[in-house]
């Protein structure tokens, strides 16, 4: 029995499926750490990998950066957390909201489902009003109104001119269903009619413009223009999620999109420089229904580890590393991993593709890439051929997200991605007569 093996067995005893977060799992068992360090991870049986999921797209600059173990080990020296503030509060906020054109105001919390939760409570703290809408496929944490629909699937996700919405977890209260709307990715057509139909009635459209479920592909210019320009005319909020997407660009994904401000934005993974974190930015006046010393609270906000000093320090550390400079490179670099995934895909001659952007891509087992959350549904055997790609590579030695999506992390360089391409194109070889 490996180590690996035998953890896991007194895992099942005391935690549901023997983890805490389903994305460890593997079969037969999940593999266990050693160590990380710089692009690199090492298991308790002695295996070392590359790795592309960088715990989830969390790790922008790898693991244990010297810059932000000294920073870190220093602060926690002096305490990890306590009930007055802390001067590193302030300045990480500074940064933060220099960052991005549509920042005025922040706050930190502990998560990106935290993050999310709470723009769209300040939102119908604002605006008075209760519904939300967001994207058929989009994930976006698990409170109840934000995972709607991110599970849909042909027997349930109904028309495509009103998508139906369709509850994740059992027991979900028909009374959350009944106020969250599902408009269609990269539909401005069919996004706008919906909208209208719930007008009177919306607090904000949450989107997510390079959502990893739907596809891991930029939403249109025309959609997300049509989607702002809709919330400005009937005064509701757009929010951005940017758990993922904030590292983009220097001031997030919706840099993309010029003349586009959302009203508020969520962050988390990669602003904690590896330690759990969230935030939410945006306009002023909108963030102020958080302000404790109004004289109506609309929004009573707080949280016990919310901006604790640990996670601020590595935060403040990582993004700073995390200058234009490092972005234009990484991204570079990504461009390199997506030329290079496309040219093995031709190599072996089979119909997959790759979608992306920023230093993120994703691999389908479809000859075309999707532009939807209908178009990118992952059939049976396109999972089933997925896995076997992710298995291929797991054993060659690359770690992988479980869409076969991959992220790239700064301490990564040409010989990486090389050896990821290499081992694509072997697996696809492998697996031809299976497409």
């Amino acid at each position: 029995m490996s180590k690996s093996s035998e953890l896991y067995q007194r895992g099942l005893k005391v935690m549901p499926g023997g983890c805490s977060r389903n994305t460890i799992l593997r079969k037969p068992h999940p593999l266990y750490v050693e160590k990380g360090e710089g692009c690199y991870v090492t298991d308790i049986e002695g295996v070392k990998r590359v790795d592309f999921a960088n715990n989830m797209c969390s790790l922008v600059h790898g693991h244990a950066h010297p810059a932000i173990v000294s920073a870190v080990t220093e602060q926690l020296a002096k305490g990890t957390a306590f009930t007055i503030g802390t001067e590193i509060e302030v300045i990480y906020a500074e940064h933060i909201v220099a960052r991005s054109d549509s920042f005025e105001k922040m706050r930190f919390v502990n998560s990106g489902t935290e993050a999310v939760m709470s723009c769209l409570k300040a939102a119908r703290a604002f605006t008075g009003r209760s519904k939300i809408a967001k994207a058929e496929g989009a994930y976006h944490g698990l409170y109840d109104y934000a995972e709607v629909s991110q599970t849909s699937k042909p027997g349930n996700w109904g028309d495509a001119d009103s998508p139906a919405s369709v509850p994740v977890a059992y027991g979900t209260p028909q009374a959350a269903l009944d106020d969250v709307v599902i408009i269609p990715f990269n539909d401005p057509e069919r996004a706008i009619k919906i909208l209208e139909e719930n007008a009177d009635d919306l607090a904000c459209v949450l989107l997510d413009v390079m959502p990893h479920r739907i596809g891991l592909f930029p939403a249109n210019d025309d959609f997300v223009r049509a989607i702002y320009n809709w919330t400005q005319k009937n005064k509701s909020l757009l929010i951005f999620d940017e758990v993922i997407t904030y590292r983009m660009n220097y001031g997030g994904a919706q840099e993309w999109y010029e003349g586009v401000k959302p009203d508020l934005t969520a962050m988390g993974k990669m602003i904690g420089g590896g330690f759990p974190v969230g935030a939410l930015a945006g306009r002023a006046d909108v963030m102020d229904v958080m302000d404790p010393l109004a004289d109506k609270v609309l929004f009573p906000h707080s949280g016990t580890f919310s901006a604790n000093p640990v996670t601020m320090t590595a935060g403040l550390v990582s993004m700073e590393l995390f200058d234009q400079d490092a972005v234009l490179k990484i991204n570079k670099l990504a461009d390199y991993a997506r030329n290079s995934i496309n040219e093995a895909i031709n190599l072996a001659d089979v119909p997959a593709c790759v979608t992306g952007a920023g230093s993120m891509f994703r691999i389908h087992m479809k000859a075309e890439a999707p532009i939807s959350y209908r178009d990118g549904y992952v059939t049976p055997r396109e999972a089933a051929l997925t896995k076997t790609l992710l298995d291929h590579l797991f054993d060659d030695g690359i770690m992988m997200i479980n869409t076969c999506s991959g992220v790239l992390s700064t301490v990564m360089a040409e010989a990486e991605i090389d050896r990821l391409a290499e081992a694509v194109h072997g697996g696809l070889k492998k697996m031809k007569n299976q497409f």
